[in-house]
């Protein structure tokens, strides 16, 4: 029988065996992630925040006119301001208009984590039952600290803080009162000397600060002063644990009637407004019967 032979190449070697198919697959399979090209502007931000991490540039100190720092990044002025723009939305600049004007590196500051949270809440995501599940929470952890920490100094705001409540509830500006009531949180956040929990005290207190707009202030807060002064004097005697358990007792109370007061109303809009929506609409009084004239008409029922 005739054996076969292996076919040449001119050149005299075995020719090379077929190449397989590629192997089908997606891309997870192969470890690959689809590349997402940044804006120009993010660059541009992220070279300006990376600077700044590093103390390259520091707080108080200006930028460049936007011209210079277009030139310098090689962009045009309208993706420098973009940036610059997206900066100052993040708390790392201050962009200020007229002769004296400018791009400033900002101090630390909580803006982002704030206005984060505004969005979340505008976005109905964040319900007055998570407000105060945080509250209660951040607060316990705020105090812990704040009694370890606390100065002289800041037992004196505070107290400053409760004696300004206790005048503006005693002229009936009750609007002057809840300032004072929220401006507390941050004072005893700020007690801590701890920037990540003062950061999250003034967010919960923008959520809430947006949240008694939309419904409007409840009117039975005659235990909040006393509960203050109870607190304070807790704080005094750096008893974390009964200061924790009048904390969580008030803010408990007052959160029960927020919600009671908040069925019904969605995120964002102000109680007046909700109120008016929800009002039965007045029933129109019957018209008078006309005199039948000519030959009557039947309707077909709709």
């Amino acid at each position: 029988m005739a054996t076969m032979k292996a076919s040449r190449t001119p050149s005299g070697a075995s020719a090379p065996a077929t190449a397989s198919p590629p192997r089908a697959g997606t891309p997870a399979d192969f470890g690959i992630e689809p590349i997402s090209p940044q804006r120009i502007y993010q660059e541009v931000a992220s070279q300006l925040r990376r600077n700044i991490s590093e103390g390259k540039l520091k707080p108080g100190d200006k930028l460049p006119p936007e011209r210079n720092l277009a030139q310098m990044f090689g962009v045009s002025r309208n993706t420098m301001r973009e940036a610059l723009r997206a900066l100052e939305l993040s708390g790392l600049l201050e962009l200020k208009l007229g002769s004296a004007g400018g791009a400033f590196v900002m101090p630390g500051s909580s803006n982002a984590v704030v206005n984060g949270m505004r969005d979340l809440y505008f976005l109905g995501a964040i319900t007055p039952d998570h407000l105060t599940e945080a509250r209660v929470s951040v607060s316990a952890a705020v105090i812990r600290m704040a009694c370890e920490r606390m100065t002289d100094e800041d037992l004196a705001l505070l107290e400053h803080n409760i004696a300004l409540a206790a005048k503006s509830d005693k002229a009936g500006n009750f609007d002057e009162r809840t300032k004072h009531h929220q401006a507390f949180h941050v004072l005893l956040a700020k007690a801590t000397h701890n920037p990540i929990l003062l950061a999250t005290t003034e967010g919960i207190m923008e959520i809430t600060r947006q949240f008694v707009k939309a419904i409007g202030p409840t009117e039975d807060q005659t235990y909040t002063l006393p509960s203050r002064r109870r607190l304070l004097g807790h704080l005094r005697k750096r008893d974390a644990e009964k200061a924790v358990k009048e904390m969580t007792s008030a803010l408990t109370k007052l959160h029960q009637g927020y919600m009671v007061k908040a069925a019904g109303v969605p995120p964002g809009v102000p109680a007046t407004a909700a109120a008016a929506a929800s009002a039965p609409v007045p029933a129109r009084p019957p018209r008078d019967p006309k005199p039948a004239t000519g030959r009557a008409r039947t309707r077909s029922a709709a």
